[in-house]
């Protein structure tokens, strides 16, 4: 999604996101629930351990801009080069959704 392409974040569910943008929304509420700041490195790094891989710059920050342009999370400057991000109402809704989704899913698969 572009930024001339934005959605509102009710326009927005689990299934229009990649699993990428998936696992940072993810990632950021791990930070969020355990006290940590979520901020750009400290989301790389969560994600670099979830997904075992490494995360480059060019990937990680467009795709959080593409998540604050739908609505689903806010950023605010921390200092000059750093920048906070925290889910939205609307962003947790969408993980409760998904969260809902997937245990209907596998509670109905065994």
């Amino acid at each position: 999604m572009s930024k001339h392409d934005t959605k509102s974040a009710s326009d927005v569910s689990a299934k229009d996101l990649s699993a990428f943008k998936k696992e940072a929304l993810f990632a950021i509420a791990r930070l969020e629930n355990s006290d940590e700041t979520p901020y750009g490195l400290g989301i790389k790094r969560q994600l670099q351990e979830r997904l075992d891989e490494e995360i480059n710059h060019g990937r990680l920050y467009p795709n959080l801009d593409d998540l604050v342009g739908s609505g689903l999370l806010e950023k605010e400057a921390l200092d000059k080069r750093t920048n906070t991000y925290t889910l939205t109402e609307e962003g947790k809704e969408l993980l409760r959704d998904y969260r809902d989704y997937v245990d209907e899913t596998v509670s109905t698969a065994l």
